[in-house]
């Protein structure tokens, strides 16, 4: 949406801004990294003068809310929204502290996705709830739905696209600008504004427990190319794009939700690992930058976390990235932010760093209050507050929000999950199966009818691969083992599988390794043995990596074995297209694999195999 304005108007909001402390120049008329936003200048500036400053404190913060109706009281919802809120429903939430935005999560917390009509509805509601202010004000409602098997937080019926390292295993910025644009429809059908995504750290870590597949892989030029394009059609798809985590969260070895990661990169390391993906999607328009709870001494030698460091969001990022679109922190309540800094001071340092929107602050009244106290106080300047909040209305008017926020509930139905978006999910995940292992020429197999057992990890991944298998014409045998198979499970598992003509078994970070020890977990030795002990029972075994393509790293004397970089219905489809020759396998891996001890190389990064 536009909004004209006459020459007389943009002088006189050119005055006004200039008081504002904003240079108006044609560089701060169309800044770096984002449209033109000459047609909303003086409007904005308009509300800006007329806000109060508790609405422009209340614009900086995205929260979530517990229940899946914006109004309906619900006993769970409500004892959840009373705890963090005082209040009992979502609609309550937005009228108390008038936020700029929300963020949706699944079952495992706010619960706020069923069906598309109801994900719509609630939408609506809360922007019902938002624009009924006085300031009038439409939120950003966001999610996390990167695609793939980790972090998709709208699960059936929406499409699942298959993620960012199988997108990095089909090489294809066509794949990657089709799967964004998919995710970015359907969200839009449900009221979902702007989506936290894409990922563009470059993992370069076989260790990292956070990122792994959630990256596109390890060549910083590879990132780049398919974040521009994922940029490019999330935008297609009618949503904000938020490429995440700056500065880079690929090599790290902690996990930020719960404790705070140091990068050792140089500036030179930084330039040529990390830099690339973000400047790419700088290039191309995006409308956010998350930033990393991670350390990074080379730009910032105090050791604050970057989404506290001045010198990285302000120094780095605006100045000399020239990024002048939407800054937000990663949640605030994860342990990177909240081990360093109490939830009064986490919000003002991040704001004081540089950032625009702060989400998920882990007690809402305290950094609401916190951040108004510093306003008030002169700590914050009202000019610094309004430079935000600008950022944050001109986000809202570029994606049309003011004109009309709400969506059609009843249209939503025929768009999430469209036959056309599933058979586009399944058409780009059959370009990423990677074969790394075939010494035994097991593969393709034959048509003929065999005895299958399918085991390893993974209730639902071993069922469905059972039931892909067995449309096959194969009679298949499901034993599902857990991520860690006990003794007992591995004998009674191996001793199933000497009446079997075949085994195919999933395994899942089977050769991760402990941050304090440098040994396998638990976890990663159980899968271990149990693959040594179904290979020793005679059966032809075929593993399938279904997370990290790192597992081969450790069971070298495997003779057949894939990557299939995640779990979703489509990559267990491509997998057994593959295993029957119905498809060759054409994924190339996105990142290098190490030997066991981590010292060599084992396959190089675009090894992959075929069947030609």
């Amino acid at each position: 949406m536009t909004h004209g304005i006459g020459r007389r108007s943009l002088i006189t909001a050119a005055a006004v801004m200039g008081m504002l402390g904003f240079a108006v120049t044609p560089a701060a008329v169309a800044g770096p990294g984002n449209s033109d936003d000459a047609p909303f200048r003086g409007r904005i500036v308009s509300m800006l003068q007329h806000m109060s400053v508790e609405e422009k404190v209340g614009q900086l913060f995205v929260v979530e809310v517990y229940g899946r109706d914006a109004t309906t009281v619900t006993a769970t919802a409500a004892a959840n929204n009373r705890r963090l809120y005082g209040v009992d429903t979502p609609a309550q939430v937005i009228d108390k502290y008038r936020p700029g935005g929300v963020i949706y999560f699944t079952t495992r917390g706010p619960d706020n996705f069923g069906t598309p009509t109801q994900v719509a509805t609630l939408s609506n509601g809360l922007q019902t709830a938002a624009t009924d202010q006085p300031a009038g004000i439409p939120l950003l409602i966001s999610t996390d739905q990167e695609g793939g098997a980790l972090v998709a937080r709208f699960g059936a019926p929406a499409t699942q696209m298959p993620g960012q390292m199988p997108l990095g295993a089909s090489r294809s910025a066509d794949h990657a600008h089709r799967s964004a644009e998919v995710i970015g429809t359907e969200l839009a059908a449900v009221g979902i504004n702007q989506d936290y995504a894409p990922v563009a750290d470059v993992n370069v870590n076989p260790a990292n427990p956070v990122i792994g597949i959630r990256s596109i892989g390890e060549d910083p030029q590879l990132v780049a190319e398919l974040v521009a394009a994922e940029v490019d059609g999330f935008h297609d798809g009618g949503v904000a794009a938020a490429a995440k985590h700056f500065p880079g969260h690929g090599d790290t070895a902690t996990d930020s939700h719960f404790g705070l990661p140091e990068v050792t990169h140089t500036r030179e390391q930084l330039e040529a690992i990390d830099l690339p993906p973000f400047r790419a999607a700088i290039a191309e328009g995006v409308d956010t930058i998350m930033t990393a709870h991670v350390v990074l001494r080379s730009i910032d030698p105090s050791g604050a976390p970057a989404t506290m460091s001045e010198p990285i969001l302000t120094g780095l990022l605006r100045e000399e990235l020239g990024y002048d679109g939407l800054i937000v922190t990663d949640a605030l309540d994860m342990q990177g932010a909240t081990s360093t800094y109490p939830p009064n001071v986490a919000p003002v340092e991040a704001f004081k760093a540089g950032a625009d929107m702060l989400v998920l602050p882990p007690q809402m009244d305290v950094a609401y209050d916190a951040v108004l106290d510093a306003v008030l106080s002169g700590e914050i300047s009202e000019k610094r507050l309004d430079e935000s909040v600008y950022r944050i209305l001109r986000l809202k008017m570029q994606r049309g929000l003011f004109a009309d926020p709400f969506v059609d509930a009843a249209a939503a139905a025929a768009i999430v999950g469209a036959p056309a978006h599933v058979a586009d999910a399944q058409t780009i995940t059959d370009d990423t199966t990677t074969l790394l292992k075939n010494d035994a020429g097991v593969l393709p197999l034959s048509s003929e009818p065999r005895d299958v057992l399918v085991t390893g990890w993974g209730v639902a991944t071993t069922s469905t691969l059972g039931g892909t298998i067995a449309a096959r014409g194969q009679s298949v045998t499901v034993r599902e083992t857990g991520l860690t198979p006990s003794a007992a499970v591995i004998a009674e598992v191996v001793a199933a599988a000497a009446n079997h003509d075949l085994v195919v078994v999933s395994t899942n970070n089977a050769s991760n390794v402990s941050a304090t020890t440098g040994l396998p977990t638990a976890s990663a030795a159980a899968q271990q043995a149990f693959v040594q002990a179904l290979l020793a029972s005679g059966t032809p075994v075929v593993v399938s990596a279904m997370r990290n393509p790192y597992d081969i790293s450790v069971m070298t004397n495997v003779p057949t074995a894939l990557a299939t970089y995640g779990y979703t219905a489509a990559s267990l489809e491509s997998l057994t297209r593959v295993l029957f020759g119905e498809n060759d396998p054409v994924g190339k891996l996105p990142v290098t694999i190490p030997t066991a001890d981590r010292t060599g190389v084992l396959y190089p990064f675009g090894h992959g195999l075929g069947f030609d």
